[in-house]
């Protein structure tokens, strides 16, 4: 496939910094991208996870998994032909999103984008989101990329993405439990513009609300949007996904906030953010924002298209006619030589010598953010950065506030994990190593080659890296200070997205199938699926 970021997605986690994310009605479910706290590590403290897996042999002449051919898999769910937005999961319920290249529901065969809510139990289809193409075609919506946001659940209420540049609230029981308002014009929403509406089924999503970030906000998105939001009280923020044309040159909205904040009841725009990224950026704007608690104040952190991250105040600021979100401080994360070479000749966008964004989500952890540069992965590999930033300073803090930083990483477009039993970082870069630093020190342990571009992020739980690649590979390696591979095995399938757990139980993507994977877990009967 042949895209400008195909599938850049939010890579992130979550530990404490003294703001609760998604209240749960289950503390084990894992309800947003980085699970249960907005600081976004990908880090779990379940137990008991499995040190290898075997994902089973395809039937004859089908897409199916023999289930019998398993190890520690308790079930297996068909997903399209791309996958890239992790799985959340909620109260019962497994969200992930995916395309249509095969489709769950006959009324749509046509290239769209979905989001499949599944039963945790067994891997039973609830209901699906289904989104049309926009019109503008592959410049703002990349054909069959499917929905590249993983969802944010908190109580009833799903909160998503979509390929559209659109903010939706969803029902978490779909239509089953009726049409809820103020948004009732499904039939329509699902076909698109202009075309027949479609009777709503029970098996369909109900949208609450639709915040549309091009008709709202003039936003161009560049490819794709994928923001993976974040709520804070009433507020959602998200990343508006704003970027460059077909040309690779022109911002056609400069001026378009590349940050807002959104009321969560009403989908209301209640701010924007103040930081001016929009004519600084170099290609397109794909992070996540995390969150954190500094000096008793809570801060919201996003990577920039210009290669900056940005701590932003969570509380908007009325200024004339706008709400904006200020800049509490901000740092370059490009340095020097990436800007210049020896000779003072300024490097150019995308050399792979040269200067990258911020597509990784942020990571709060233990009074320190840390995040990697890097780029489309389009554009090929290059030189990158790791960084340890001190939070609690104001302004430009690029000259005052680096606590270490680490060049050894390729470009990445991966959040980082943390271990919090003993400290370790591991980060994998798009080249297709995974790194692991001391995260107070960044002094760095060990490096492991994948052999094969790294499109998703590691994940620590029970002493365990979990990391897979694009052969479809999936590596177990120790948490340790010393390098142990506990196994490997191959998926049939590219692994572009993370693994997450949920409720004692590993969700693992490839680009075509959804594994629930468990220790000692059995294969659910046929016949407990309705």
């Amino acid at each position: 496939m042949n895209s400008s970021l195909r599938y850049l997605l939010p890579a992130g986690g979550a530990l404490f910094c003294g703001v609760l994310l998604c209240p749960l009605a289950n503390a084990q479910d894992w309800p947003q991208w980085g699970g249960n706290n907005p600081g976004r590590n990908m880090f779990s403290p379940a137990k008991g996870m499995p040190q290898s897996i075997q994902p089973g042999k395809f039937k004859p002449n089908t897409e199916e998994i023999d289930l019998a051919t398993t190890k520690n898999v308790k079930w297996i769910a068909k997903l399209g032909s791309q996958s890239y937005g992790n799985p959340v999961v909620a109260k019962g319920v497994v969200l992930v999103g995916t395309n249509n290249a095969s489709p769950r529901d006959p009324r749509f065969k046509d290239d769209k984008s979905v989001l499949y809510a599944l039963r945790e139990q067994d891997g039973t289809l609830l209901w699906q989101l289904t989104v049309p193409k926009l019109a503008s075609g592959k410049v703002n919506d990349w054909e069959y990329l499917g929905l590249l946001s993983s969802p944010c659940v908190e109580g009833d209420r799903v909160y998503v993405v979509t390929s559209r540049c659109e903010v939706l609230c969803l029902d978490l029981h779909g239509q089953a439990n009726g049409n809820q308002g103020p948004f009732m014009d499904e039939g329509q929403y699902m076909v698109g513009p202009g075309k027949p509406k479609v009777d709503v089924l029970p098996t369909d999503a109900d949208i609450l609300w639709k915040y549309d970030m091009m008709d709202e906000l003039g936003v161009f998105p560049h490819n794709a949007s994928n923001c993976s939001v974040i709520i804070e009280g009433d507020s959602i923020f998200v990343c508006t996904s704003n970027g460059q044309d077909w040309t690779h040159v022109n911002i056609p909205s400069p001026q378009s906030p590349s940050f807002i904040a959104l009321n969560k009841n009403t989908g209301e725009l209640i701010g924007e953010d103040d930081a001016g990224v929009g004519p600084k950026i170099f290609h397109g704007q794909w992070t996540s924002p995390s969150i954190g608690k500094v000096n008793d104040k809570t801060q919201v952190y996003f990577g920039g298209g210009d290669g900056v991250l940005y701590a932003l105040d969570s509380k908007p600021v009325k200024e004339g006619d706008s709400n904006f979100l200020k800049k509490v401080w901000w740092f370059d994360c490009v340095p020097p030589e990436y800007k210049k070479d020896k000779n003072g000749k300024v490097i150019k966008y995308p050399a792979a010598e040269g200067p990258s964004e911020v597509n990784a989500t942020p990571v709060f952890y233990n009074g320190r953010v840390y995040v990697a540069v890097g780029q489309d992965p389009e554009h090929g590999e290059g030189v990158g950065r790791l960084l340890c930033i001190d939070p609690t300073k104001e302004g430009d803090v690029t000259a005052s506030a680096l606590v270490w930083d680490y060049k050894g990483a390729k470009r990445s477009i991966s959040t980082v994990s943390i271990d919090p039993d003993n400290g370790l970082l591991y980060l994998a870069d798009f080249s297709g190593f995974v790194h692991c630093l001391d995260s107070a020190t960044g002094k760095l342990n060990w490096v492991h080659d994948m052999q094969a571009h790294m499109w998703g992020s590691t994940f620590v739980v029970d002493g365990k890296v979990y990391v897979g690649d694009e052969d479809g590979d999936f590596v177990v390696l120790a948490s340790s200070k010393e390098k142990k591979i506990l196994s490997e095995c191959n998926v049939g399938a590219p692994i572009l997205s993370t693994p997450i757990v949920a409720n004692g139980i590993m969700y693992l993507g490839s680009q075509t199938h959804l594994f629930a994977v468990g220790e000692g877990a059995k294969p659910v009967p046929a016949a407990a699926k309705p």
